[in-house]
């Protein structure tokens, strides 16, 4: 009985030494694993990237029944065939391009968030190369424009001067792309920031946007008579209100009325206080909403896109009755909250008011500026992302691609 009693007492106090061992490990591998993710995190001298921890974190909301949004993924679409063209002179985001003819116009954007462009490239398709370089008014808008043609004349709406994050300005100004001189314009009744703006009917159309703040959603919509590069009128006139306000949409006038398509609400603003306006974020939505306004200035709704899509205000052309979309940028990332780019290539038909998906970018870009040519599709310009696998912004690009186009009816 001795004999077994001691045994026992034996096993108990071995189970209680090894139980105080191994809460002495763990105490001592702990502080490694910290309560809030940083961007790296560090195990036993070997780096995790976080990325893959947002991942497996993805995974088991699913596994547990939680909704993930899946538009900030990428849609199913053929593969196009694309090929690199003469890059532009300087990369740009959130510039703007007006195609004439076989030339195309290049203004302004970012090169980098503290520098910001005040000219205008200009691209000549026939023999794949960069003809023209040109001032553009010192008190004209470096970004975020609105922009329409006639032809011959580009007219330049609003938009943002300066670097960082700067407000609006309500100036507006007409380019003779013979002359290649500039005039100025009666001003907006307020400024716009990211209008979306066309020509329709011998006026002026400029809607929505965001307001002197950068990031508070206009509803406005003004219009004003033009012809042959001057203002027939002194004033804006007051229209009907589009339906959802914001910047970064595409703008296309038809015969029979003016299509409006995606956008955002919101976006980056000023810092409080920063003499150098830093950006600081803000909330933004995504939205796929498509509008067409009509002869009577009543508002439309039509299907909306595949996806939401923001940041195309230049990236889109009219082939064959039917609108051709490409890049942008769509809703946040439901787990890491960052900005998704988007790479598809989209079509909205006219006839039927249906869209389609009908291929891939060579990348995702947001802020394409999108031209078609002699059958080829072309877009130069804007942010790409970080690679097949990374759909988050990164490099501001000059390049120039083209894919030939062939479309269905």
């Amino acid at each position: 009985m001795n004999i077994l009693l001691l045994l026992f007492t034996c096993i108990l106090a071995a189970a209680l030494f090894f139980n105080l061992l191994w809460a002495s490990i763990s105490s001592s591998i702990t502080p490694n694993w910290p309560s809030n993710q940083p961007h790296r995190v560090v195990i036993a001298n070997y780096s995790i990237n976080v990325e893959n921890i947002k991942k497996v974190e993805i995974k088991e909301k699913k596994a547990n029944g939680e909704s993930i949004s899946p538009t900030f993924a990428d849609l199913p679409a053929p593969e196009l065939q694309w090929e690199k063209m003469t890059s532009a002179p300087v990369p740009r985001l959130d510039g703007f391009a007006i195609q004439i003819e076989n030339l195309f116009y290049v203004f302004a954007g970012y090169g980098t968030i503290d520098v910001v462009h005040s000219h205008v490239d200009v691209y000549n398709f026939t023999d794949d190369s960069w003809v023209d370089r040109f001032d553009m008014p010192k008190e004209m808008a470096n970004s975020h424009l609105g922009m329409a043609t006639d032809g011959r004349y580009i007219y330049v709406i609003s938009g943002q001067r300066g670097p960082q994050c700067r407000g609006p300005t309500a100036q507006n100004f007409v380019l003779d792309t013979k002359t290649k001189k500039w005039t100025s314009m009666p001003p907006l009744p307020a400024p716009r920031y990211a209008p979306a703006t066309q020509l329709w009917k011998g006026r002026l159309h400029v809607m929505g946007g965001s307001k002197e703040n950068r990031h508070t959603p206009g509803v406005d919509h003004w219009s004003l008579a033009v012809k042959n590069g001057k203002a027939l009128e002194k004033q804006w006139l007051l229209e009907t209100p589009i339906p959802r306000g914001g910047p970064h949409r595409a703008c296309v006038a038809l015969d029979d009325g003016v299509i409006v398509i995606g956008g955002q609400e919101g976006d980056f603003m000023a810092k409080p206080g920063s003499p150098i306006f830093k950006c600081s974020r803000r909330h933004e939505v995504v939205y796929p909403d498509v509008y067409k306004l009509d002869a009577e200035m009543k508002w439309e709704v039509l299907p909306p896109m595949p996806k939401p899509d923001s940041h195309i205000e230049s990236s889109w052309v009219v082939v064959n009755n039917s609108i051709i979309l490409i890049g942008g940028t769509t809703e946040k990332h439901p787990v890491t909250k960052r900005m998704i780019l988007v790479g598809e290539v989209f079509q909205f038909h006219l006839d039927s008011k249906k869209w389609s998906v009908i291929g891939k970018l060579p990348f995702r870009c947001k802020t394409t500026l999108a031209a078609f040519w002699d059958g080829w599709l072309y877009f130069t310009s804007g942010q790409r992302d970080r690679g097949p696998d990374n759909p988050q912004p990164r490099k501001v690009i000059g390049e120039m691609w083209r894919t030939k186009l062939s479309l269905s009816q």
